[in-house]
């Protein structure tokens, strides 16, 4: 049996496990156990009623986050010529073409956390999908990462866009920020975030589609959240 630390043990008697509360107030819960010395990331996890074997029922998307993640994010752009300056104008961490794929060819090179990458870029970018794809860095025209319009989605980035995308078991899983952020803040994230979700919602799901939601910070125990008021206030923000 896992055996949790005085922190977590502490956090938990604090909280009703059984309990769905309001959002607002589960955050709350989660974050006001913090004891750690470094600034824990606070995420939120929502399964869906989807099954995501099918392919009519997979649940991916953006979101920009109004309050960012709180993590300075290091994109990489590959692209060439009149797009490679947007890209720096844009405050890319990393431009180029060939000369970037063959650094991450030969040299393992992985410094970064987002890529971007023009059209006709795809086919040199094509050569490390096998090192980007199971890391999550490879760019696809479904989130935005494989566009012409390199500054704009750059400067989203930079801003505290989430990518999210329903796993196996049928949870999405992300990041809405740091404690440090405080419930109001985080809040407004979490709204942000279940709005998209929500607007992702495939055709073929049936029933209710928010099955369960929970928020916890990194060393924290999960608190559960009431998902018809979630819901409701994520529509009405």
């Amino acid at each position: 049996m896992a055996q949790h630390s005085k922190r977590y043990r502490a956090g938990n008697e604090t909280i009703d496990r059984e309990k769905r509360y309001p959002l607002a107030q589960a955050i709350a819960l989660a974050i006001g156990g913090t004891r750690c010395k470094f600034d824990e990331t606070v995420e939120m996890a929502i399964r869906l009623n989807v099954d995501p074997r099918q392919a009519d029922q997979n649940v991916r998307g953006t979101v920009v986050l109004p309050n960012g993640i709180g993590k300075a994010q290091r994109v990489l752009v590959f692209a060439k010529g009149e797009k490679a300056k947007e890209a720096e104008a844009a405050y890319a961490d990393f431009v180029g073409a060939e000369d970037l794929v063959k650094k991450i060819q030969e040299e393992g090179w992985l410094d970064f956390d987002k890529v971007v990458a023009t059209p006709d870029m795809m086919a040199q970018v094509g050569r490390i999908g096998k090192i980007l794809g199971p890391r999550g860095l490879m760019p696809n025209p479904k989130v935005g990462t494989v566009t012409m319009d390199v500054a704009r989605t750059v400067k989203e980035i930079k801003a505290g866009k989430v990518e999210f995308r329903v796993e196996k078991a049928g949870i999405v899983h992300a990041p809405i920020g740091k404690a440090s952020f405080g419930p109001d803040k985080l809040a407004e994230n979490a709204h942000a975030l279940l709005a998209a979700v929500l607007r992702a919602k495939p055709a073929a799901a049936k029933g209710n589609y928010l099955r369960s939601i929970a928020v916890s910070t990194t060393m924290g125990p999960g608190v559960k959240i009431d998902p018809l008021e979630a819901r409701a206030t994520a529509a009405a923000a």
